[in-house]
Order: C-alpha cells, then sequence, then structure tokens
C-alpha cells in the first residue's frame, strides 16, 4: 500500500515516464519530492526530441502527429501550462489547429508534377482484404506480416504509398499492427489524401510538450537523475507474488544499488525506438549502431531472462534490418528552397503536412512545418524534416544507399525530385546544413510478434512495479503514438496506486456508421 513514505521511481526519461510522474502528482496527490527519474541521456524528453541552433544546424530525430481523438494526451496537457503560463498545452495546441489545418495540396509528387488528393487506386479484391482485417481476430492473423495478408500489387498502390510513409509501416511489419491502425484511425480515412485530421503542435514536440511538461514536474520537486543507466532491477518472488526491492545504477560517480521497499512504486520503461541514434552531418554520413549503444534494450533483456511475463525483447531488437530508417534535417539560410516548395505544393508552411515521391528509390517524404519550428529560431532561418523508408536501395540522383549518404548527398536528391535546377541548387546547398540521423529500431515495435512478447503493463503476480512505453500491450490502441505512451503511463500509474479509476477510453470510430460510409467511399473512390 501507498504510505506517506512511499517512493516513485521511474526508469527512462520519455514521455512515458514524465506522464507518469504527472498522473502521480496530479491524481495520486504524491508530493513530487518523492519522485525520482532515472535517463541515462544528458535530455529528458526520448523520442519527442528538438535540439540544434541556426548556427550548428538544428535536428529532429522525427515527429510524432496527433489527431482529435487522442484522449490521453489531451487530458494530460489540459493541467499543464505553456511555458508563458499563458493557457493550457492543450489549449494551445487546439487553438493553434482551428488556425492551421492540414489540408495538404501536394500529397504525391511524380516527375515533378504535384498530386491533389490523390486516388487510393484499390481493387475490389483489396477493398475486401482491408475489410477482413478490421474483422479478422488477431489470435487468426498471429504473427503474420502484411505482405502475408496482402497481395504484391497492393504495395504499388497510392493508398498503401500513402499509409505507409504517414505511419511508417513496412510490408514485412505486423498485420496485427496494421488491422489496429486501420480500426484505431478509421475515422480518418476519409480525408487521409490530404492529410486532414491531422494535428501538430505550435513548435516541435519537445518544445510544445516536453518543455513544459519538464518544467511543471520541477516546478513540483521532482528529481531528474541524468546521465543515469539503470542496469537491473532486483526482484523478490515468493507465492505466485513478485516484487521490486532493488535498482542499480550507473552514473558518473560510479555504480550505485537502491534499496526499494514493497511499498515504493516503480514504473519501467521497456526498450527504446530511437536507442543508438546516431547522426552525421553534411560531409559525414550518419552511423548504423547496435543494441548494445544505449541500455533500454540490455535492461529488458537482464530483466526478462527466465520471466516470460516481462515479454521477449528480442521480437524487437533483434531486426535492426527491418526497423531502420533514416531521417534529415534540413536548416536553411537561404529563404529559395522554401519559397520554392511553397510555389510547388500551393500550401504554407505548417499547411501541407508529408509530402511523398512515390518514385524515389528511397521512398522519401518531407515536411514543411510552420516556421519557427523552434523557440528562438531567428527570422530568416527555416527547417525541413524529411525521411526514407528504403534506406539501403541507390538513390535516383545520388547513386547510393540512403544509409550512406551525407547531408549534402541527400540534399542533392530531393532536389532533383523537387525539379530544382542547377543555378538555383549550389544557391540552397550553400546555404544549407543537413543533418542525417540514422535509427536502427525506429520501427521495432511494428515488427511480427506473438502473444505474450509484449508484457503486460502491470505482469502478473506484480505488486509494486509496471512497464510503461511503446513496448508494453494496451488492446486497441496503437503503437508509434504519443497517446500510446501516456496510455500506459496512466494505466499503470492509476493501477499502481490502487486508484479506483481508469484511462478514457480509447474511441473506437470504426462502429460509427458515418464513419464507415465516409471510409468505404473513400477506399473506393468515390467523391463525397
Amino acid at each position: 500500500m501507498i504510505t506517506p513514505d512511499s517512493k516513485i521511481y521511474l526508469v527512462g526519461g520519455g514521455i512515458a515516464a514524465m506522464a507518469g510522474a504527472a498522473f502521480v502528482i496530479r491524481d495520486g496527490d504524491i508530493p513530487g519530492h518523492r519522485i525520482t527519474i532515472f535517463e541515462e541521456s544528458d535530455r529528458i524528453g526520448g523520442a519527442l526530441d528538438g535540439a540544434g541552433t541556426a548556427e550548428a544546424g538544428y535536428v529532429l530525430r522525427g515527429g510524432r502527429m496527433l489527431e482529435s481523438h487522442y484522449v490521453c494526451t489531451f487530458a494530460l496537457f489540459d493541467s499543464i501550462p505553456t511555458l508563458d503560463a499563458s493557457r493550457t498545452v492543450t489549449g494551445e495546441t487546439l487553438a493553434w489547429n482551428t488556425t492551421m489545418k492540414t489540408s495538404s495540396k501536394s500529397r504525391l509528387v511524380r516527375g515533378g508534377m504535384r498530386q491533389t488528393a490523390p486516388s487510393f487506386g484499390l481493387s475490389e479484391r483489396q477493398i475486401l482484404t482491408i475489410e477482413r482485417l478490421v474483422f479478422e481476430p488477431e489470435a487468426l492473423l498471429g504473427n503474420t506480416s502484411i505482405a502475408d495478408q496482402c497481395d504484391a500489387a497492393f504495395f504499388r498502390t497510392d493508398f498503401w504509398f500513402m499509409w505507409c510513409t504517414t505511419f511508417a509501416f513496412q510490408p514485412w511489419h505486423s498485420a496485427v499492427e496494421f488491422k489496429r491502425y486501420l480500426v484505431r484511425f478509421a475515422h480518418m480515412v476519409g480525408g487521409f489524401d490530404r492529410l486532414q485530421g491531422i494535428m501538430r503542435t505550435v513548435y516541435n514536440q519537445y518544445d510544445s510538450l516536453v518543455l513544459p511538461l519538464h518544467k511543471w514536474l520541477d516546478e513540483r520537486g521532482v528529481t531528474f537523475e541524468l546521465e543515469t543507466r539503470v542496469t537491473n532491477l532486483g526482484f523478490i518472488e515468493a507465492d505466485d507474488k513478485i516484487h521490486v526491492d532493488r535498482i542499480d545504477i550507473a552514473a558518473k560517480g560510479g555504480a550505485a544499488k537502491i534499496a526499494v521497499h514493497p511499498d515504493d512504486r516503480v514504473l519501467v520503461t521497456l526498450g527504446s525506438m530511437t536507442e543508438a541514434s546516431a547522426l552525421g552531418a553534411m560531409d559525414a554520413a550518419a552511423p548504423l549502431g547496435s543494441r548494445t549503444d544505449g541500455g533500454a534494450w540490455t535492461l529488458w533483456e537482464t530483466i526478462a531472462r527466465g520471466r516470460p511475463a516481462f515479454g521477449n525483447p528480442a521480437a524487437f531488437d533483434s531486426h535492426i534490418d527491418k526497423s531502420k530508417w533514416l531521417s534529415f534535417t534540413l536548416t536553411m539560410h537561404d529563404p529559395l528552397l522554401l519559397q520554392r516548395v511553397a510555389n510547388f505544393t500551393g500550401n504554407v508552411p505548417g499547411e501541407g503536412g508529408l509530402i511523398t515521391f512515390p518514385e524515389s528509390a528511397w521512398l522519401a517524404s518531407i515536411v514543411i512545418p510552420y516556421q519557427p519550428h523552434f523557440i528562438g529560431q531567428p527570422e530568416g532561418v527555416s527547417v525541413l524534416w524529411g525521411y526514407g523508408l528504403s534506406v539501403d536501395a541507390p538513390g535516383d540522383f545520388v547513386k547510393k544507399p540512403m544509409a550512406e549518404c551525407t547531408g549534402r548527398e541527400i540534399l542533392i536528391e530531393l532536389l532533383g525530385h523537387l525539379r530544382v535546377d542547377a543555378f538555383d541548387a549550389e544557391a540552397i546547398i550553400a546555404a544549407a546544413n543537413c543533418i542525417p540521423c540514422m535509427m536502427p529500431f525506429i520501427t521495432s515495435q511494428f515488427l511480427p510478434r506473438n502473444k505474450g512478447d509484449r508484457p503486460q503493463v502491470i505482469p502478473a503476480g506484480a505488486t509494486n512495479f509496471g512497464f510503461v512505453g511503446q513496448y508494453c500491450e494496451l488492446p486497441d490502441d496503437v503503437v508509434f503514438t504519443v497517446e500510446y505512451s501516456i496510455r500506459s503511463a496512466q494505466t499503470a500509474a492509476y493501477a499502481l496506486l490502487g486508484l479506483d479509476r481508469a484511462p478514457p477510453p480509447v474511441y473506437k470510430g470504426a462502429f460509427d456508421p458515418r464513419v464507415l460510409l465516409s471510409a468505404f467511399r473513400a477506399l473506393h473512390d468515390i467523391d463525397a
């Protein structure tokens, strides 16, 4: 039971752990000074990152999209003031998306020509397959892949090009995850060809979400132990019950063991989709790391050894060739490229969302966010983000795999697909800094899995600990979202504190006849 002396420990400093700390304070009435967050890097926020300067170049490993039914996310941030305390983060985000609505006029680009609201191009057989997947029980799909369920032609349709680049799916990824996405985002299928319904934060998500939450937690006395790696957890097991009694850490000051009382609580972030991320530079390719380059996967492997209820990390961390891709952040000190793209697409920065080049051998996509995208970003400096899904294929203009390309070579490839002439290309490159980022595990949570590979948030028999993040099991919701991490934290916090409450249910638009009709018309390319 929770006592006035109980301490709360959170392993990992990503959005799941930060949200867990917030729920413990807000809904559990636990003072912040009794909460400690351990983070192995020197920075809080996990995958919701944003760093750099105009001079050195900005870096975004990725960006998570929001949508109106992220109920856990918006409920949490409705309690968190913005940095200037003028309103809540949720209030700011909702107001911003009322003004800056996503409506792409250039979702796909072929042969240097933009396509507005492309047709899905699905055959009746392919539509029936999608409909079957929506209703087929997950147990029957098992650990099959999307390619096991769909015909080869499906992966050449514009539906797939838009779907896979929006969500970062690959044909070899889990059919169960594909099914969950189809169900979870059924209400967005009708506007999918223009990315309608996609929501963004005012700035990048580190500045707009992480910084305000970090400030709120800090003001309440939460301790952040940065550059501190948790190497192991000690457990006591008896009578089908199990509790944590020790946390082993390694920090700059050396190794230490922290005693954990049965009345204390421990929330562990399992795995990491951004583990071993590595940056390149304008004239250097980004190196490919491995699971031993950080502590997240090693910790999960250590505590799961001999404990099936703790999941199977090997299902997710042993297939880098199937979970890696490369992103890049372009910092521009000349407005020429931004103007060219805005004129070409018909969208102002922040309005269009993802632009995909389906003819690209790298299957490359870019996003032009609203400027400034970073707090303190100088006037006259702009930022563009992009990524490629097929990083081992030679480029169309630079005859090298994307994974081996420098930032300069990635920019040259992008300018080729935008049909920028050599004179303008030279000026753009001279005033730009393109920083590539290789992420070995970025889609590892999508890999095919068996039942039990992802453990329950509160494993069987656990009395004072739980798991949070992208690699625990939450029925109905979908991984690779901020919402999944925050929902896992809310679920764990309420259960471990013994609170008689639960997170709000996942929105299920697939049971709404209006949503189904809209999706049916869209899949059949029937104009509204």
